[in-house]
């Protein structure tokens, strides 16, 4: 039985012919159908993945150049186009639609040989904190299955958590690549906005996307960024930086100056597990020789409100071509009225989680709120951005929980949005300042969830902040 280690050491067994490309997507089909009561994956591309990795097997005996990606077996959210493929983002109203084109992002992926095995779950149109928000049904927490994988990745998470692909991509708009790898317990990258070409992503909010990675180890998050960044020009938002070799750099022995917000650590949402564990974190890295410094953050209480008005509005506006006229299924409308046939597809079409943030987004963009809303929003997010670019004159990281609890019970906040929209209390701050953040599981909770800690860097320093996640400490127990 195969046991994916990392893909360096899957490489040498190809290299070694110990194994086949041919015998581990073989693996993977089978442990994701003694799995699939967790409800990871919305489709498993099970003749594609074989016939691939056969044709793949062949290219090694025939001694041509192998890619970066040779055999490595990739999920993808259900909101990333791939040609040929249904990509739904696990929503009715694009019930069946089939894209015409592949993201920039997995045709890098299969430039490389790698082999994509299916599409996953999330929250529909990657809106939610908890994967309850998809049409295709819950994603379960292969840990605690009455506990939810965190969303809106939740079944990109579940797949890599529960081993059912080596690593598998994500969306991150607020935390959604970060959040579900804390609670399932494996690692979590967003990169700096626009580091990844966003074309072939299905929006949510176009200033804030941006496709990020699940895996067990940093090494193989850095070898899939190596593959995706860079410049593209279906994207007028991607960064033309050069694309460090990321793979090949993370070995270091560097002593970093870290900052840490006090107020996060202060908030009365936090959880005293993870307030001790944090600050326990701290004394270790100071007594390795790094520096850990607090630094006051006044903004708190303001980023998660900020965060909602800016992408609920640019969410009504990105999902208003989904009508039944240009996508989605169309529904009879007898009347023959064009509003009333828009409200009929869009109320048949979107889910609950999704109707209630167009429904705020359009307010805070109506005549009359759009200056007491959006505006002072946006004046709050150049607050942010100002701020982290004085806390990186003076530090190389800045740590921060992921999560203020680890994962919760289904049900547990699905009645009350505020309390779910709070859970993305230390995540989205990454997003409205456009920062790269990684989440890495250190610790576990006495309820026997995993939880662990977010380090960010500024924008474009992916290299420095995967060689920090690469040195940090090993685990260490919580203080109960």
């Amino acid at each position: 039985m195969y046991q994916h280690q990392s893909i360096r050491q899957f490489h040498q067994e190809i290299a070694n012919g110990t194994i086949e490309c041919t015998q581990v997507v073989q693996h993977y089909l089978s442990r994701i159908s003694a799995t699939s009561h967790l409800n990871a994956f919305v489709e498993v591309f099970t003749d594609e993945a074989l016939k691939r990795a056969s044709e793949l097997d062949q290219k090694k005996l025939s001694g041509a150049s192998l890619g970066k990606l040779f055999g490595v077996v990739i999920g993808i959210k259900d909101v990333i186009c791939f040609k040929g493929h249904k990509v739904t983002a696990a929503s009715r109203i694009l019930e069946d639609f089939t894209s015409l084109y592949s993201a920039t992002a997995v045709e890098r992926l299969l430039a490389e040989d790698a082999i994509i095995i299916g599409s996953l779950n999330c929250d529909e149109f990657a809106m939610g904190s908890s994967n309850e928000h998809s049409a295709y049904g819950k994603v379960l927490n292969a840990l605690d299955e009455s506990r939810v994988p965190g969303g809106s990745s939740g079944g990109s998470a579940v797949a890599v958590q529960a081993g059912l692909c080596m690593v598998s991509l994500g969306s991150d708009t607020g935390g959604s690549v970060r959040q579900p790898a804390d609670f399932c317990g494996i690692i979590g990258l967003k990169p700096t906005y626009g580091r990844i070409s966003r074309h072939g992503l299905i929006a949510y909010a176009s200033s804030f996307d941006q496709i990020g990675i699940f895996s067990t180890n940093v090494d193989d998050a850095a070898l899939l960024l190596e593959v995706m960044a860079g410049a593209d020009e279906y994207d007028s938002t991607v960064s033309s930086e050069p694309v460090p070799p990321y793979s090949q750099q993370l070995s270091a022995n560097e002593k970093y100056r870290i900052a840490y917000f006090e107020e996060s650590l202060e908030h009365p949402s936090l959880d005293p597990e993870i307030k001790t564990a944090t600050y326990n974190l701290f004394q270790q890295l100071r007594e390795q020789g790094h520096t850990v410094s607090p630094v006051s953050f006044e903004f708190l209480d303001y980023i998660v409100p900020a965060y909602y008005v800016l992408t609920t509005a640019e969410a009504s506006s990105n999902l208003s071509r989904f009508d039944g006229v240009k996508y989605g299924p169309r529904k009879n409308n007898p009347s023959g009225d064009l509003t009333a046939f828009y409200q009929l597809n869009r109320s048949a079409g979107f889910g609950k989680e999704v109707k209630r943030r167009i429904m705020l987004g359009n307010f805070v963009l109506s005549s009359g709120y759009y200056d007491a809303y959006f505006t002072q929003a946006q004046k709050v997010r150049s607050l942010i951005i100002n701020k982290t670019d004085e806390v990186f004159r003076d530090h190389d990281l800045l740590l921060m929980p992921t999560v203020p609890a680890p994962a919760f019970p289904f049900g547990d906040k699905s009645k009350d949005p505020i309390e779910m929209f709070l859970a993305d209390l230390f995540t989205v701050y990454a997003n409205l300042s456009g920062i790269p953040a990684i989440s890495i599981p250190l610790f576990s909770h006495s309820n026997g969830m995993p939880f662990g800690v977010q380090i960010m860097t500024n924008r474009f320093k992916e290299l420095t902040l995967l060689r920090a996640s690469k040195s940090f400490p090993s685990p260490v127990e919580p203080t109960k």
